[in-house]
């Protein structure tokens, strides 16, 4: 029984942070709401990750007119199981389609 509990649990493979990470890599100047609804997170739950993301060197942003323009700061990982390839490194594999399908 303890079996079945254990396979149902749900997972998934990328975290709420590397999902936000990647809405702001592909459009550095996109809002708060949009990248909520791109997520399916709330927006107060988009600005903890951002908050997060900032605070660890991942990300910065400046202030346009009334709107926030996003850099993704370059660099390694943080944990050092995830030593190797570099920020904008993963977030390029991720965004490439693979050969044949685009």
């Amino acid at each position: 029984m303890e079996r079945a509990a254990e396979t149902s649990r749900q997972w998934t493979f990328l975290t709420n942070h590397a999902r936000v990470l990647i809405q702001i890599y592909r459009d550095p100047g996109i809002r708060v709401r949009d990248i909520a609804t791109r997520c399916l997170l709330t927006e107060r739950a988009v600005q903890r990750i951002i908050s997060d993301l900032e605070e660890a060197g991942y990300l910065s942003h400046e202030r346009r007119g009334r709107t926030n323009h996003y850099h993704v700061i370059d660099g390694q990982l943080r944990h050092p199981a995830d030593a190797g390839p570099t920020i904008a490194e993963l977030l390029s594999a991720l965004l490439t389609p693979p050969p044949g399908t685009a």
